[in-house]
């Protein structure tokens, strides 16, 4: 079976070596020496400051929201894992959608600011696929409606942005580390701040929000990655380069093979240096990819529906929430995610492409 993603496992024997540290030192979590060492080799890598590390990419928007004390409504697109839009209800805002750009399938910037009230405290928009959102037109939104600006970019590992880490804008970013991404601590996430203060109180909130036996200086919740995770992650980091180059010539190589026919593929963006972390292709109509879908299932290849539904559509969702955004929702019915990992061959490529162009009219 060739699955959407497939982790990326290191050796057992480096895994058991940092595992030796750990058993060394008798500390599996509370910050220990491994996760401050993947935190700080992590700012290196990236070219980042302030970052947090926690135990998964959800409570990374969740310690975001809470740490900026955002409350109201949320400017949020509906076009995302459904994480972006539950993290928002579940720190009891409100989420308020925006559609997408019909090019990067990330949120049109320029409907923001008419979907802004007196309730209006932020903006979470998701670089989606790694593909940077209009970053340059939503601050200066923010900065003109006095708004927080919180990037999810789970899927931004290793991407540059006009020479910098796409991890680097916003008042914060996250990240997630999750088994499935380009480079994962099996399950983890970070949080990037911008503001060393607002990174001091991510680092309260995650760990109870006290410091020592007996100083409460804070409600918090439990979001800290153990020595176990971190020691995954001390693995992966070194074959980073060689992930992100193979997953190139992958993405590459479908260029070719599927050249020609009516897919769309999100636009080229100057000054990106891209981790190629997925392959989504829009088709013709929803008919069509669901037709290419059920073949490559057919052929023990699951591709995704990344992403399905357009969170505007939730069913869980107030009335008033679930308002139209059109062409997110056109995507999201004609979307599907190709298989794409470190272990995807030229053969598992042109099988997969194969099937699409029979299936295609």
């Amino acid at each position: 079976m060739i699955t959407v993603t497939r982790t990326f496992m290191p050796s057992l024997e480096d895994y058991i070596t940092h595992l030796q540290r750990i058993w060394k030192s008798g500390q599996l979590t509370n910050n220990g020496e491994l996760v401050i060492e993947l935190a700080e080799k992590l700012e290196a890598f990236l070219g980042v400051r302030n970052l947090e590390l926690v135990s998964n990419g959800t409570l990374a928007l969740q310690l975001a929201i809470k740490a900026l004390d955002i409350r109201g409504e949320v400017i949020t697109t509906p076009y995302s894992y459904v994480a972006t839009a539950t993290s928002i209800i579940w720190e009891g805002c409100d989420p308020v959608f925006v559609d997408i750009e019909n090019q990067s399938f990330c949120i049109n910037a320029d409907l923001i600011e008419e979907a802004i009230t007196e309730k209006t405290t932020a903006i979470l928009a998701t670089h989606v696929y790694g593909y940077p959102c209009d970053v340059e037109k939503i601050e200066a939104i923010a900065r003109r409606n006095n708004l927080k600006v919180i990037y999810d970019a789970a899927h931004c590992f290793g991407v540059r942005f006009n020479g910098k880490s796409l991890a680097a804008y916003g008042d914060i970013s996250t990240l997630s580390l999750h088994a499935t991404k380009v480079f994962h601590t099996a399950e983890g996430g970070g949080v990037v701040c911008r503001d060393n203060r607002i990174a001091e109180r991510i680092s309260l909130l995650k760990k109870f929000g006290h410091v020592g036996e007996d100083q409460y200086l804070n409600i918090g919740i439990n979001a800290k990655l153990s020595e176990l995770h971190a020691a995954m992650g001390l693995c992966i980091l070194p074959k980073i380069p060689e992930i992100i180059a193979h997953r190139r010539a992958c993405t590459e190589r479908y260029d070719q093979l599927l050249d020609g026919l009516k897919l769309q593929r999100p636009a080229p963006v100057a000054e990106l240096e891209y981790n190629y972390a997925y392959y989504p292709v829009i088709f013709p109509s929803h008919e069509s990819m669901m037709r290419v879908r059920a073949a490559l299932m057919d052929n023990r290849i699951m591709p995704r529906r990344y992403f399905f539904p357009s969170l505007n559509r939730l069913p869980y969702l107030p009335a008033e929430r679930q308002t139209a955004c059109p062409v997110s929702e056109d995507i999201a019915g004609r979307v599907l995610s190709l298989p794409m990992s470190h272990a995807l061959t030229e053969t598992d490529i042109q099988r997969i492409s194969a099937i699409i162009r029979k299936e295609m009219p």
